[in-house]
């Protein structure tokens, strides 16, 4: 028994993310790409942050430093799985794609979903104590798509600005809890269908492998060969993420404990809510990667 690895999506970017990570090749290639001196000071600006392909380059660049200063670390994971943009990095820690494809990709899977969003502005919206019933009437009524599925009463919503706000009027009326992402396109809905189509054009030319370790997709279960690896990773842009399917996997894998790897704690708090007993955390809570690796080191070892 081991650990699993995940990779957090884009929404909690922040300035003091990640504070024990150094400026390596991977820090000092993503800032190239975006044509930035310091991510840190850049993050501090919220209209930058929440541009897409912004986060999208800079949050998968970040993931791949952070697995590369961390990995020599400690030993490797029993599952890894990503969340949303956070499959580029995890296919890359998992062995489907190298390093520098993974940061080359963010920036076109970028480029392709803003192409789309260009058409049909949109947006994401988390709602959380709806039931069943209730959250397909609200479909119906709105002509949302499910984004996300994190569990039985949290989903994410996607799709246009004007149809997200029907729905959060509609959905906090219910007594739901709502939330407005900082994310600028319809992710993972119908809406992103032309950009998962142009990305699986842009993979169809990039090198992949079958995975070294056990990994999940958002969208198509476990990734088994390259021929499923690059099917996946276009797929999820258009389709329904599955998240609450990846940690039923996870689990099943009995592990002993969960490392995010990202910012803020959202991934590493849905587990351990879910799974009490198999304890979570996130990289961005510690001060050092050696703190991370005695702390996965203490569960993985005990």
């Amino acid at each position: 028994m081991s650990f699993a690895l995940l990779f957090s999506g884009q929404g909690t970017q922040h300035p003091a993310m990640l504070p024990w990570l150094a400026n390596d090749e991977f820090v000092r290639d993503m800032r190239a790409r975006l044509g930035i001196d310091d991510w840190r000071a850049a993050l501090a600006d919220p209209v930058w942050a929440e541009r897409n392909d912004n986060a999208q380059t800079l949050l998968t660049g970040l993931a791949l430093a952070a697995w590369n200063q961390l990995a020599p670390m400690i030993q490797a994971p029993d599952a890894i799985a990503g969340y949303s943009v956070g499959e580029l990095a995890a296919f890359s820690a998992a062995g489907a794609i190298a390093p520098a494809t993974a940061a080359m990709l963010a920036t076109q899977r970028a480029k392709a979903m803003d192409q789309c969003a260009a058409l049909v502005p949109g947006g994401l919206l988390a709602v959380s104590g709806l039931s069943e019933p209730m959250l397909a009437q609200l479909l119906a009524e709105t002509g949302l798509a499910i984004a996300i599925r994190n569990g039985p009463q949290s989903v994410v919503l996607g799709g246009p600005e004007s149809a997200l706000d029907d729905a959060e009027r509609t959905a906090l009326t219910a007594g739901a809890q709502c939330t407005r992402l900082r994310v600028g396109v319809a992710s993972h809905t119908p809406w992103m269908h032309e950009a998962a189509e142009s990305f699986a054009q842009t993979l169809a030319g990039v090198p992949f492998h079958a995975p070294r370790v056990l990994l999940f997709s958002n969208a198509n279960d476990r990734v088994r060969d390259a021929a499923s690896a690059r099917t996946a990773l276009a797929a999820q842009i258009a389709t329904t993420v599955r998240w609450e399917e990846c940690m039923e996997n996870i689990m099943a894998r009995q592990v002993r404990c969960v490392l995010e790897l990202g910012p803020g704690q959202a991934l590493a708090r849905m587990w351990n809510q879910r799974y009490p007993g198999v304890p979570a955390r996130s990289c961005d809570d510690f001060r050092s990667a050696a703190a991370i690796a005695a702390w996965l080191n203490s569960h993985v070892d005990g």
